[in-house]
Order: C-alpha cells, then sequence, then structure tokens
C-alpha cells in the first residue's frame, strides 16, 4: 500500500516541490523531503489520505509556507557570540590552542565529516545551502548529517577536555 502511494505521488510532488521551491529559497529536494517524511508521519498516525494528490499539495504548499517563515528570521552572526572584546595574550593563545585541537579533531573524523565539519568551521560563513552545493548533498540532509558529525566529534573530544578530578 505505502509503495503503491509513494510511486503514484511521486511525479505529482517532484513537479509541486519544483513549483513552489524557488519562491522559498529553497532546492526542490528539500521541500520533497520534507513533504515525505510528514507523509510518513501521517501514515504512522492517522493512515493514508482520502485524497492523497490533495493532500500532496497542500502539505507542499504548507511545507513552503514553513520554509519561508524560518528562513525570514535566519540571520548570521556579526562576530563568534562567545567572542568578548578584550583579548589580552593568554586569551589568544588559549583560543588558538583550541582551535587547533578542534581542527585535529575534525580531522580524524569518518566519513565526510571532516569535510562537512571544515565548510561549517569556515571563516567565509557559509550558508547551508552553500555547503551543500560545495559537498554536492541536498540541503535537507546537512542538518542530520551534522548531528551525526558533531555526536563524533563529541565523543573524540570528551577525554581532552573532561574535567580529571575526583569523583563520587
Amino acid at each position: 500500500m505505502t509503495y503503491d502511494l509513494v510511486t503514484t505521488l511521486r511525479p505529482l510532488l517532484t513537479a509541486e516541490a519544483s513549483a513552489e521551491a524557488h519562491a522559498t529559497g529553497t532546492e526542490p529536494g528539500d521541500l520533497e523531503q520534507a513533504v515525505w517524511l510528514r507523509l510518513l508521519e501521517r501514515l504512522q498516525t492517522e493512515g493514508p489520505p482520502l485524497d492523497p494528490p490533495g493532500w500532496l499539495r497542500r502539505a507542499v504548499r504548507s511545507e513552503s509556507r514553513r520554509t519561508r517563515r524560518t528562513t525570514r528570521f535566519e540571520r548570521p552572526y556579526d562576530t563568534e557570540p562567545a567572542d568578548d572584546g578584550d583579548s589580552g595574550p593568554e586569551q589568544l593563545t588559549l583560543a588558538a590552542a583550541r582551535r587547533r585541537a578542534l581542527h585535529d579533531a575534525v580531522r580524524r573524523l569518518p566519513g565526510r565529516c571532516p569535510t562537512l565539519m571544515a565548510a561549517l568551521l569556515s571563516p567565509r560563513d557559509l550558508t547551508y545551502r552553500e555547503i551543500a552545493g560545495e559537498l554536492g548533498i541536498s540541503q535537507g540532509s546537512l542538518g542530520p548529517e551534522r548531528s551525526r558529525c558533531l555526536g563524533c566529534l563529541r565523543r573524540l573530544l570528551t577525554p581532552e577536555v573532561a574535567a580529571r578530578g575526583v569523583r563520587g
């Protein structure tokens, strides 16, 4: 049943997402991925829609509006939030050591995590769209991939930053 529904709706979703994506400033594939996810959620809770094509059109427009709303409020940082204005030689040295440790850990990450994390840490302050274009992956996949890479990075850095004191 689900396979037939996906097969039937795929061409319509591709056309609808292509038509709506440009107005939202997102990639059609990202919009498609969001609608497929919404369909899976619906199938788990309510079952298949009574009018699948109509439901799909409404879902695409709804996801398109949600994307427009969220991108309207996204702004790049002018400076790093943790930066403070007075940086003495000690703070500069410690910051440089932290950056070196971070970049060393990033290089040890598995798979395509090193390139993704390097793009995220780039001083050029790339947007998700630019990073997705550079890496050749969909913009919607960046969040889950970033989350997985950050988890790996956290596990790599934990021994280096964990408190070395007596517990208990």
